[in-house]
């Protein structure tokens, strides 16, 4: 890839990862869809990690797949896009410094709900969550590495 399209396919990154960044926040912060509805009076928070995960997996039939699925993979599907642009985007990538973007941005939201009290504050959430940037970046690892193949299966044609 030229120097001139590697900019331009930086610069789309982070302009999709603006875009991205802003329907996080809202989505996470804001969504009343996601029952984000108004403060509560109470901090809720749960740091026993894998609590809240076997919670919906041994109560999926009381609360119904779509609240299981929302949760559990949804906390992960919602960070793949995170790993992918954050990688997209910078000049200098790696799994460890998006592992570490990731769970940053994860501590940051749950942290910021705890604080303002929309939300709870969940350790298994910041680990779901941090599994889908991770997701994230390995998709954009398997992009780049399918990339570069076409492109010396191209140049060897030539």
């Amino acid at each position: 890839m030229s120097k001139k399209k590697e900019k331009r396919f930086r610069a789309l990154g982070k302009v999709l990862f603006v875009l991205y960044i802003i329907f996080l926040i809202y989505f996470l912060c804001f969504a009343e869809w996601y029952g984000r509805v108004g403060i509560t009076e109470e901090y809720r928070y749960n740091l026993e990690l894998f609590k809240e995960i076997k919670r919906f997996i041994n109560y999926r039939e009381e609360l119904g797949m779509f609240a299981v699925f929302t949760n559990l993979f949804g906390n992960i599907l919602i960070f793949v896009p995170y790993g992918f642009f954050v990688a997209m985007a910078s000049k200098y990538r790696g799994f460890w410094k998006t592992f570490l973007y990731s769970f940053g941005l994860c501590l940051g939201v749950e942290i910021f709900q705890l604080v303002t009290r929309v939300g709870s504050f969940d350790v298994d959430d910041i680990l779901l969550n941090t599994l889908g940037g991770v997701i994230g970046y390995i998709v954009f690892a398997v992009f780049g590495i399918i990339t570069r193949r076409k492109r010396n299966v191209q140049r060897k044609k030539r």
